[in-house]
């Protein structure tokens, strides 16, 4: 199909999805996106070995009428035009609108026991991993810019002689002798990510029984939901995490008026304070360690680290609803009809070349201007804000490997609470191959880059912005061998262009420290 001059295609984006009879050839082909400002240009679909035969533009433009009918105009959404050889092209207007039909969940049917088993929400800088109890619940938080440590010079002046004696013992076929030399070059311990805290939910229903469990993270629109009953009421919890407005949402309700009780709090494993600012609000400030290794769990340091601060606000619906403060640390909710949360976060952290107790940030203030963005909003509000956002990256690619998702959708609306879990159909993946179990795994890694680096945030680490750890595996630092490469592998293939920013950024500061050890290494390496 070639055609290079149709005005009315400009500004489409299309969604093209090709079917090969013939199995023993694969099939070559170029997209290209169209846009307003952007003269057409060709996309082709051809066999390698058997490139079709030029033809005139009208006849190019009369074998593709049915095709370019159904991109252009609200007719059917699917026309089928044989190409050639009994190939088929499949094309549809818009990856979003058939995003629709895919179901895309993470499914769980209970609490989870394990910080592996919770979900992960995230806007790029601020991120939760939702556990989903009943009788508690806990959302773990983090915030990308809380490290330990401080800006300095780590370069080793002593590296050039390790290295000429390294190099002098292998040229005598001394190798033991030369890795047992080669710990010369190693550097001292890299700084560590930290959690941010916890926010707890105490609910009054720890000794009674609940049915109907089920937790799901849903890939298209970037929420959590929890729904269980007690009795005959049925309870649901959603949670989402805003990048418009920089807030992590949490709705509480129940079906019933009056069914809605819990504490809320907030604590953290870092130094720190929890103020209760009045009955619908409070708030957590506290200092990351300087020396991220050597800091147990609430032990108090010299307040020379990263600073932070979290906002936790508090609203209600009902007449009968009540809210108590306890012991300045805590909020009790009685008999609400419905619970709406917020948590904001920010950090005194003004780059990686700013000594934290020179910055000039308050993170207190700062997560109290977030908050007011989102104060006055609505949930309904919140909610629609963060789909724009998040959809318009999300629904830019669509995947089916075959009719299997479509196939799955009809199972679950007939099995109902028989569903499988992801991890059933992971286990049993082996046996019945499910091709949408794949399609999800492709989806869930878009998700997860979307939720953890956007313009403007720290680059993903080793966990994403995920961590519950004070000392986490392997620091969750940013490894450059491979880790932070196959972190960022879907950007460009996976039409993400902009989760790629901030690791542009990250490049480009290592760049300045980096011209300091290029100097004191210059003569070993020949610089």
């Amino acid at each position: 199909l070639t055609q290079t001059d149709q005005p009315a295609l400009q500004g489409a984006h299309c969604h093209f999805e090709a079917t090969l009879h013939d199995a023993f050839c694969p099939l070559r082909w170029r997209q290209i996106r169209y846009t307003r400002n952007t003269p057409l240009r060709k996309w082709k679909l051809c066999h390698p070995e058997k490139p079709p035969q030029a033809a005139s533009p009208a006849k190019a433009l009369a074998r593709s009428a049915p095709l370019l009918q159904d991109l252009l105009l609200p007719l059917p959404p699917l026309t089928t035009t044989p190409l050639m050889d009994g190939d088929r092209v499949r094309a549809r207007r818009r990856a979003d609108e058939e995003a629709g039909e895919r179901p895309l969940k993470v499914v769980f049917a209970s609490p989870a026991e394990h910080f592996t088993d919770s979900a992960p929400i995230g806007n790029g800088s601020l991120g939760a991993m939702v556990w989903g109890g009943v009788a508690s619940e806990k959302l773990q938080l983090n915030l990308d810019t809380l490290w330990s440590g401080v800006p300095g010079d780590y370069t080793d002046p002593k590296a050039p002689a390790a290295l000429a004696a390294v190099r002098k013992l292998v040229d005598e076929g001394r190798f033991v002798d030369a890795t047992n030399a080669a710990s010369g070059l190693f550097g001292g311990l890299t700084e560590v990510y930290k959690p941010l805290g916890d926010m707890n939910l105490e609910f009054d229903i720890s000794n009674q029984e609940y049915s109907s469990y089920k937790r799901e993270l849903d890939l298209h629109t970037a929420t959590t939901i929890i729904t269980y009953n007690i009795g005959e009421v049925q309870y649901t919890r959603e949670h989402f995490c805003s990048n418009p407005h920089q807030v992590i949402v949490t709705k509480i309700s129940a079906n019933k008026s009056e069914h809605v009780s819990l504490t809320l709090s907030l604590n953290s494993k870092l130094n720190h304070r929890v103020r209760v600012m009045n009955a619908n609000e409070m708030i957590m400030d506290g200092t990351c360690p300087a020396q991220g290794h050597k800091l147990q769990e609430n032990e108090a340091n010299d307040a020379t680290g990263i600073g932070f601060a979290a906002v936790l606000s508090l609203q209600m619906s009902g007449t009968a609803a009540k809210v108590a403060v306890l012991n300045d640390q805590s909020l009790r909710i009685d008999n609400a009809d419905w619970v709406l949360l917020r948590v904001t976060a920010a950090s005194s952290f003004n780059g990686p070349l700013v000594n934290p107790s020179d910055s000039k940030l308050d993170p207190e203030s700062a997560a109290l201007r977030a908050m007011n963005m989102s104060r006055n909003l609505t949930f309904d509000q919140l909610k629609a804000a963060h789909l724009k956002d998040y959809q318009g990256l999300f629904h830019r690619v669509s995947l089916r490997l075959s009719q299997a998702a479509a196939i799955e959708k009809i199972n679950m609306k007939e099995v109902g609470e028989a569903i499988k879990t992801t991890a059933e159909r992971v286990n049993g993946f082996r046996s019945d191959e499910d091709s949408s179990l794949v399609e999800l795994l492709f989806q869930y890694g878009r998700y997860l880059l979307i939720s953890c680096s956007r313009p403007g945030t720290q680059i993903s680490n080793l966990q994403g912005i995920w961590n519950q750890d004070l000392v986490p595996g392997w620091d969750c630092a940013p490894h450059l061998n491979i880790n932070l490469q196959m972190n960022y592998w879907p950007t460009l293939p996976c039409n993400l262009t902009e989760c790629q920013e901030p690791l542009l950024d990250f490049i480009a500061s290592l760049a300045v420290n980096g011209t300091k050890t290029a100097k004191v290494s210059s003569t070993a390496f020949n610089i």
